[in-house]
């Protein structure tokens, strides 16, 4: 796998479920000057001449009925579901369980008789699923089909106070079989962690986790799951089941309003599906369509400092270059093809080339980019690193351009006053252009 010297960030890709976890550090605006200082660092020895397309090398399948084991992240993630559908729960410290099953009687053979848990989500495709630092989750899988997501963790957030290695603390199972090494001395200390167990209970005594628990210390020995082979993900027996509102009245939940004062930390929302054509931000029946997730509309963002776009470029359909202003974006293409191109502040070609499934690419801040699809159109989910990402457009009805006075492009390019109301009002669409090659073809 290819990796590029980026700005003020280190990219890593670790792919899971078919996607990826990229990993992009950030200079957060709130923190401490020492912090600025130690990032200020890694600016100065970056280079960016040339900026890689990376291929997603490794691929776990997900398939009905697989649980993806209870673990958190040292840094905040956001997670997009290319295919599929599944059920999601976070465990919110310090918050109580309100999904609680009917209860005929309070104790049973001295054992609580119902279930009681924090809330489970459901997921389908197109949808966001956020997770602040450090917040216990797990996926389970219960469609037919095969469950593919697409991730990022922000290992530079606030967040993560510890170090810029990305760290997943799983709660349960064998994880070291399925993390995959960059070095042979990486490998070689895998093989060995594999010897023995290496969740989080593996470090605790099988007293201590019997006393803590108030269990036997069998009981405690199967926490450890030391001779647990399965690794990250595993199958279920059977369909899980979980205490969860029936149909209707989880939909009813998930669609009323929201404008993020009512919501508490505990009942905060984590989830907004971005790819639902109906709720689209920008839209043109001969280029395609962006939706955008960001603090507004998903307010735990606010908390990740992260936001998302996602676009669907029609066949042949461009978007307007532009940049962003004040995030940097990693853009993951889940359908289709198409051409990009990407100019840093020098006004040099840093990327030029084709994006296809399964391929990624991070575009710095400010750098200019510009994407075209190919006759089998485009589509991608770009993670953005600020809560609220927002671009400046150099064409169209929205551009830059058109907000000059003519004059000003007269001298600036030194062209007469008819060319500089072309380059201004050419374009009436506003950031999703069709192809002008298609126009002229119209018009002769």
């Amino acid at each position: 796998m290819a990796y590029s010297s980026l700005l003020s960030f280190s990219l890593c890709i670790l792919v899971l479920f078919h996607g990826c976890y990229a990993q992009i550090e950030q200079v957060a605006s709130h923190q401490s000057q020492q912090q600025r200082r130690g990032l200020e660092r890694f600016q100065t020895a970056c280079q960016l001449q040339n900026i890689n397309v990376l291929q997603a090398n490794r691929k776990i399948k997900f398939e009905p009925r697989g649980l993806l084991l209870p673990s958190f992240n040292n840094a905040p993630q956001l997670m997009y579901i290319v295919q599929g559908r599944g059920v999601h729960g976070a465990a919110f410290p310090e918050c109580p369980q309100t999904f609680q099953s009917p209860q005929q009687s309070q104790y049973q053979r001295g054992q609580q008789s119902g279930d009681e848990h924090q809330r489970v989500r459901e997921f389908r495709e197109g949808d966001i699923i956020a997770l602040p630092a450090g917040v216990s989750h797990w996926i389970y899988n219960n469609g037919e089909s095969q469950l593919v997501l697409v991730s990022l963790v922000d290992q530079s957030n606030f967040a993560n106070q510890l170090d810029q290695n990305y760290r997943k603390f799983f709660l349960a199972g064998n994880p070291q079989q399925d993390i995959q090494a960059s070095s042979e001395h990486e490998r070689e200390r895998q093989f060995r962690a594999q010897q023995r167990c290496n969740n989080l209970f593996c470090g605790m005594d099988e007293q201590t986790l019997a006393d803590a628990f108030n269990i036997d210390t069998q009981l405690a020995k199967r926490l450890q799951s030391k001779n647990d082979k399965r690794g990250i993900i595993v199958r279920a027996r059977e369909d899980l089941e979980m205490i969860r509102p029936q149909g209707q009245q989880e939909e009813e939940y998930e669609h009323r309003s929201y404008n993020g004062l009512e919501e508490t930390f505990c009942s905060m929302r984590l989830k907004h599906n971005i790819a639902d054509p109906k709720r689209a931000d920008i839209y043109n029946p001969r280029a395609g369509r962006i939706s955008t997730v960001n603090s507004y509309n998903l307010p735990i963002l606010s908390h990740l400092k992260l936001s998302a776009e996602h676009g669907f470029l029609y066949r042949n359909g461009i978007y307007a270059p532009h940049w962003n202003v004040n995030a940097h974006s990693i853009v993951y293409v889940t359908r289709g093809s198409g051409r990009c191109q990407i100019v840093d502040n020098n006004g040099q070609q840093v990327f030029n080339g084709q994006l296809q499934e399964g391929q990624l690419l991070v575009v710095p801040q400010n750098f200019i980019v510009m994407k075209k699809a190919t006759n089998e159109g485009l589509e991608w989910i770009a993670f953005k690193t600020n809560e609220n990402a927002k671009i400046s457009q150099l064409a169209g009805r929205l551009s830059v351009t058109r907000a000059m006075p003519e004059e000003v492009l007269m001298n600036s390019f030194r062209i007469p006053r008819e060319e500089a109301r072309k380059l201004k009002f050419n374009r009436e669409e506003a950031t999703l252009l069709r192809s002008s090659r298609s126009q002229y073809e119209r018009v002769s």
